[in-house]
């Protein structure tokens, strides 16, 4: 079926408003006019896609059905609409990016740096986000790309591994753990953390890694910025567990300490997420194959 772009957009706005006047009134169209293009519709799909009543309209499963693809294509028309006149103003191409406060901290400065060098006419858009949030942003189609830890679930996304790091755990430099080379994480439990936000897939694995020997992570402070957990851990406020490249640039500065964690999952791996790759624009495809690592 070839479906009338003028139709669908009315359609949409019918859907939303539930009421044909309304809608003419935001169109600038007559109520007659967007009757007879819903009528055409029905016509066309052989299905009846609006219920009339006082108090205006309902959608049937089909009108509901519709609305949903309606509303992707109008999306995707928006997205061909924008990323085409980036290239008419010599730009090409508008990637967006959520990604885990991990991934931000140790690695994708450089990596962007690195494509920005070799694609200077690329816009980015990046923002912070809870491996949960990235996951959702993906899949909604509000970030083209997400990076998370490997312990976040997918959720039927497509994934490629981005970088490995290593978690340690960080305490001041005079505490009871300090003198230590390596360290089971049941020891570690037995002392209070300064730990991350509730929903950030360093709790999710601190948590599980827990619930597995049987304890509880003693959580004192909760705080996102990784900056911040170690000026709180500097303070005496609890021990924490961070990236190893992170925490490498407070050490003499704020007389921490770090002591390796024994543990296999301390090894910890990143991974890219997108819906799917072979959809993806070709500017979306270069940057994944630039920041992905090889299998």
């Amino acid at each position: 079926m070839r479906y009338d772009l003028t139709s669908l957009d009315l359609f949409i706005t019918v859907a939303q408003e539930r009421n044909l006047t309304r809608a003419g009134r935001i169109k600038h169209v007559a109520v007659s006019a967007i009757s007879k293009r819903i009528s055409e519709l029905e016509a066309q799909i052989g299905s009846p896609l609006l219920l009339r009543n006082a108090r205006g309209v309902e959608l049937t499963p089909a009108g509901q059905s519709l609305l949903f693809y309606a509303r992707q294509f109008k999306q995707t028309m928006a997205q061909l609409d924008s990323e085409l006149s980036d290239y008419s103003r010599g730009v090409k191409g508008h990637i967006r990016v959520h990604a885990i406060t991990s991934a931000l901290s140790q690695f994708l400065p450089q990596d962007v740096a690195g494509f920005a060098a070799q694609y200077p006419q690329i816009k980015f858009d990046i923002e912070e986000r809870v491996g949960s949030a990235v996951i959702r942003a993906v899949a909604d189609g509000r970030a083209d790309l997400g990076i998370i830890a490997e312990q976040t679930a997918a959720q039927g996304l497509e994934t490629f591994v981005y970088r490995r790091d290593e978690l340690t755990l960080v305490m001041p430099s005079g505490h009871a753990l300090a003198t230590r080379k390596s360290i089971d994480f049941k020891e570690v439990l037995e002392h209070e953390f300064v730990g991350p936000h509730l929903e950030s897939s360093m709790n999710t694995l601190l948590t599980s890694e827990a619930d597995k020997l049987g304890m509880i992570l003693k959580l004192r402070i909760r705080i996102s910025s990784f900056d911040c957990m170690c000026r709180m851990v500097s303070n005496g406020l609890g021990i924490a567990v961070l990236p190893r490249s992170v925490i490498n640039q407070y050490l003499r500065s704020h007389k921490l300490r770090a002591v390796t964690l024994s543990e296999p999952w301390a090894q910890r791996t990143l991974m890219l997420v997108l819906r799917k790759y072979e959809a993806a624009s070709p500017t979306l495809k270069t940057f994944i194959d630039h920041l992905r690592l090889p299998d």
